[in-house]
């Protein structure tokens, strides 16, 4: 058993950035705001660990990148296995690509060993029964819909050949395509200087309360829009809403992502991995990850993850934007409110987070799941916590 960890929230200041209009030929329009919520306290109910290794099904439980509740105890994980992993010996292991459906009892208020159960696994495929291509998307969001409709989103492969797109798509149950959603033509790629990143893509996807707003974002900067992160310097990433019903971009935000929380000669990342609404009018919790190779943050492993809350309030719609060089703009602000290094225990590749069942006393709880990238060196981990929200105007 955890320890149990909670954190009130003082006050802390909104970062805010001045407004500021674009000229003329490039004017925007800005994020009305009405009634939301905000974050009030944080706590720690607990986690559990799947090891590397584990098998269901014929399948290697992993690469857990989203999760999604369908209520009832009821979970969605989807791995971001692309199909084309092999074994140590170089074979191909035969892993579809695919989505877990798992149970997660939290009927006494806290996450235990023996409280995730695995139950099923389904296959997606490309196109009703045709399976993706080896190596042919990355998927990484997964988020639940009215209707048994899940929409999933894959950062693409900038280094393929051809390059393969980002895309949002819309599944069934059975993991068949029911519709694809149109992807602005700043995010596409020609893998120089345009378009995503390698591997900063879609990471995140999740719907408002009312499901009428899909919400995703790019892990980092586009190519046009500035550098990518690094220790010295932070990045501009674009937070993209849809209209769930029409399925069409409705609206796009700039968040600043900060720099790596450590420094790294091999290698370092920080990006948004998880966008979560909290109400429906541009209340939303973000999970921005930092990693780096050697790191000793995040209980040893390099991971350091916080979750931000953003407000769209006053921030510069820049869908209309194919580049934000040189452009005046107001992102999102955001403020911290909670970060995991404070837990003291070995913090995994955090990239999924959904809204769980409410707990007895009103609270809500959010249930968080780590992409252990099939590596012997990591773990499948299950957070849960529990947040107190309350309503602003």
């Amino acid at each position: 058993m955890f320890r149990r960890y909670r954190r009130r929230l003082g006050l802390i200041a909104i970062i805010a950035m001045a407004a500021t209009l674009l000229p003329a030929a490039a004017a925007l329009s800005t994020h009305r705001h009405r009634f939301g919520r905000t974050v009030t306290d944080v706590e720690f109910l607990g986690e559990v660990i799947v090891p590397t290794g584990t098998m269901f099904e014929d399948t290697e439980i992993g690469g857990l990148s989203s999760i999604t509740y369908g209520g009832h105890g009821t979970y969605y994980a989807l791995s971001d296995d692309q199909g084309n992993r092999t074994d140590a010996d170089g074979t191909w292991n035969g892993d579809p690509v695919r989505y877990y459906t798992l149970r997660i009892n939290l009927h006494d208020g806290s996450l235990d060993d023996g409280d995730v159960d695995f139950v099923d696994v389904t296959q997606l495929f490309d196109s009703k029964k045709t399976p993706f291509a080896p190596g042919g998307l990355d998927p990484e969001g997964f988020a639940l819909a009215r209707r048994g409709q899940f929409y999933m989103s894959s950062e693409g492969n900038i280094f393929a050949d051809p390059i393969i797109d980002p895309f949002i798509r819309r599944y069934n149950r059975r993991g068949r395509t029911t519709a694809t959603l149109p992807i602005p033509d700043h995010f596409i790629s020609n893998g120089v200087d345009h378009g995503v990143r390698f591997n900063l893509a879609f990471e995140s996807l999740n719907l408002t309360p009312n499901q009428r707003t899909l919400v995703t974002a790019g892990e980092g900067a586009l190519f046009q829009d500035g550098p990518a992160s690094t220790f010295t310097n932070g990045s501009f990433a674009r937070i993209l809403t849809y209209d769930a019903r029409k399925r069409v971009p409705t609206a796009e935000y700039v968040y600043d992502v900060a720099p790596w929380a450590e420094p790294s000669s091999i290698f370092g990342v920080n990006g948004i991995v998880e966008v979560l609404p909290i109400d429906n009018h541009g209340t939303m919790l973000v999970m921005e990850r930092s990693f780096s190779v050697g790191g000793v943050l995040g209980g040893g492993t390099g991971n350091v993850v916080v979750i931000n809350e953003v407000s769209t309030k006053g921030a510069t719609d820049v869908l209309e934007l194919d580049s934000l060089a040189g452009a005046t703009f107001t992102p999102v602000t955001k403020r911290e409110v909670f970060a995991f290094d404070d837990l003291g225990i070995p913090i995994d590749n955090i990239e999924g987070m959904t809204f769980g069942p409410r707990l007895r006393d009103g609270r809500r709880t959010v249930v968080i799941v780590s992409d252990n990238n099939f590596s012997p060196g990591q773990f499948t981990q299950f957070i849960v916590l529990a947040i107190d929200a309350k309503r602003t105007r």
